[in-house]
């Protein structure tokens, strides 16, 4: 039991320093106040804009600061699995503190960063933001449907949706 949790313990140690390796402008945020209703819809009405804009069909998920659904959007002739991809980019973004992308890029450097690949739940895949408002995170954003850049173009066009 005791070389079970070490081992818990060296590996968790050793994910966080994956992750760390990544450059970082600004130091991670706090939690915030959960995203209000009246947020959640204007950050979904900036998604759907650009994701029509651009004819890309995609699942949108918008979580609170406590991982629970706020609002979801899947637009017609999505295929199904963008829903469950959706909810997880937006989770793995709200729980790392960063763009799910910054995952995606750790794994794909090797090293150290393959180690993410043995976390449970987390979706290390292009497409999902946290959103700040005011230094704190109240939730996160994320997308599925198209490719990864372009979800990624549509969770940034949401997120910004409350910054400005």
């Amino acid at each position: 039991m005791f070389r079970m949790l070490a081992l818990a313990c060296a590996f968790a140690l050793a994910a966080g320093s994956a992750l760390a390796q990544q450059p970082e402008a600004t130091p991670m945020p706090p939690y915030g106040p959960p995203i209000t209703l009246d947020q959640a819809k204007r950050a979904m009405a900036a998604a759907e804009l650009e994701a029509a804009k651009n004819s890309w069909q995609v699942a949108i998920t918008i979580l609170d600061s406590g991982g629970n659904l706020v609002m979801f959007h899947k637009i017609d002739n999505t295929q199904l699995s963008a829903i469950t991809v959706s909810e997880g980019k937006a989770r793995t973004a709200l729980e790392f503190k960063r763009p799910s992308k910054a995952l995606d890029e750790a794994i794909a450097s090797g090293g150290g960063g393959l180690r993410l690949l043995a976390l449970k739940n987390i979706t290390p895949i292009e497409g999902g933001m946290p959103v700040i408002v005011d230094g704190k995170i109240i939730g996160a954003i994320g997308v599925s449907g198209a490719l990864s850049s372009q979800d990624d173009q549509v969770s940034r066009a949401g997120a910004a949706a409350l910054t400005q």
